[in-house]
């Protein structure tokens, strides 16, 4: 029996276009409910130093009424363990951050933040609170981030999503097959995204050692049109009618 495939909704940009007005809607907290409704498996929400988009008292009002997990993208600082300590999500990404960057373009670099990441991890898995890193898909990152006793690890599908010709889109995608295959051969649970769409997220959902895909843009975007709980459940049946096909 194949193993299944889980949907991560990220409503990042709800609370982009709410905090472009300053106002209080649209509110990502509704918009993640939604998206629990029409089959997400899990919410994500990343709360940046600059606070740009999501907000404290999103991720602690979603806390406190979720059904389904609550994932937190965060940067290794001692503020933002902090506040994983005190609201004690489902699970925590660690993700590298620049307030220079409008999106992540690539991954942390585990060997070079190792002292940082092992105490940032330590502590979360201390308190009960699952853990992985977003990396970049090279079996180096991988080995990295198993070596300082993170159980998980996000693959970035970012160069996957923006590759251009069939070769570029090949070599993507057999480097993501190989890291997440290797990572699952060390016994961690692999997850992936960025930049994932309506398009391509069938290509990634059928590697059978991933276990769950976080899309945020392009199904906010597509929400625009269709309404959120027709986007989620569209991203989702795609992603298991991938993952079953023979």
């Amino acid at each position: 029996m194949k193993q299944a495939i889980y949907l991560g909704v990220n409503v990042d940009h709800v609370a982009a276009v709410r905090q472009a007005r300053g106002l209080s809607y649209p509110d990502p907290v509704h918009a993640a409910l939604q998206a629990e409704l029409a089959g997400a498996d899990s919410i994500t929400m990343h709360l940046r130093a600059d606070r740009r988009h999501i907000q404290d008292h999103d991720v602690e009002r979603f806390a406190a009424s979720r059904q389904t997990k609550l994932n937190i993208e965060m940067a290794a600082t001692p503020e933002m363990l902090e506040i994983a300590l005190r609201i004690k999500p489902h699970h925590v990404c660690v993700v590298p951050e620049n307030r220079q960057e409008i999106t992540a373009i690539r991954g942390v670099d585990v060997e070079a933040n190792r002292d940082e990441l092992t105490d940032f991890i330590s502590a979360l898995q201390s308190a009960g609170i699952q853990s992985s890193i977003f990396i970049d898909p090279d079996e180096a990152h991988v080995e990295a981030a198993a070596r300082i006793g993170a159980p998980c690890v996000q693959l970035h599908t970012g160069s996957y999503s923006e590759a251009v010709t069939h070769a570029e889109l090949s070599t993507e995608l057999a480097r993501i097959m190989s890291s997440s295959d290797y990572a699952f051969s060390l016994g961690l649970t692999v997850n992936a995204g960025h930049g994932l769409h309506y398009d391509n997220v069938q290509s990634i959902a059928e590697i059978e050692t991933i276990n769950e895909l976080r899309v945020g843009h392009s199904l906010i975007t597509r929400a625009l049109y269709w309404g959120l709980p027709t986007a989620t459940s569209k991203m989702k049946r795609l992603m298991v009618e991938a993952r079953h096909r023979q």
